[in-house]
């Protein structure tokens, strides 16, 4: 996922010091070290993103500051949902279907795996239909990136795929699918569960 510096902080050791509760020299450690993900300035100075930072701390089961988690959780857009699939045509059908039961909701489409973390990335919706073989990247790859990356706002996630097995569709799940559906789709049940998925988030 591209990061907008408008919704997640870069901090200096210094300041990841203050917030951990140690001395400026342990942070620059950490870094160091290779525990705290990082990167250096033109300057030679370190800075740390905020999402890297909470990352650390819960990986080591240190508390993470109130403060920090406002830095990285964005809010996401309720009344758009993303389709990604690159059968242009189940891709198109959907749209549609979503558009006449979903009166409310703006459809947006991608047909591959980087066209759709730009998407994420940028407009935040709040439904992801991701299907699980996509050029560029596959569908459980991009499911675990959108789970772990905080600042797009934890959108719901409906996995769809033409490989249904319980074995796949237990790995969706296990990656931070919602939901999962076999291709063919049953449309009005796939709707059925995206109306849910949304009403739920505006509760």
């Amino acid at each position: 996922m591209g990061r907008n510096d408008k919704r997640v902080r870069i901090f200096s050791a210094l300041e990841v010091a203050n917030l951990c509760g140690v001395v400026n020299q342990t942070a620059i450690n950490w870094i160091k070290m290779g525990h705290l993900q990082a990167f250096t300035t033109p300057g030679g100075q370190f800075r740390v993103y905020a999402e890297n930072l909470i990352a650390f701390l819960e990986e080591r089961r240190m508390r993470v500051p109130p403060e920090l988690n406002a830095e990285v959780h964005s809010e996401v857009d309720a009344g758009l949902i993303l389709i990604v699939d690159d059968d242009h045509d189940l891709n198109t059908i959907l749209k549609r279907m979503l558009e006449r039961k979903l009166p409310d909701i703006s459809v947006a489409q991608a047909f591959d795996g980087f066209e759709a973390g730009r998407i994420i990335a940028e407009r935040h919706p709040a439904l992801v239909f991701l299907d699980f073989d996509l050029p560029g990247i596959n569908g459980r790859s991009l499911c675990a990136r959108i789970r772990s990356d905080p600042s797009i706002g934890m959108p719901s996630v409906i996995s769809i795929t033409g490989i249904d097995t319980e074995e796949m569709r237990q790995d969706l799940l296990d990656a931070g699918a919602d939901a999962f559906f076999g291709k063919p789709l049953d449309f009005e049940a796939v709707i059925r569960k995206a109306g849910e998925l949304l009403a739920a988030r505006a509760k």
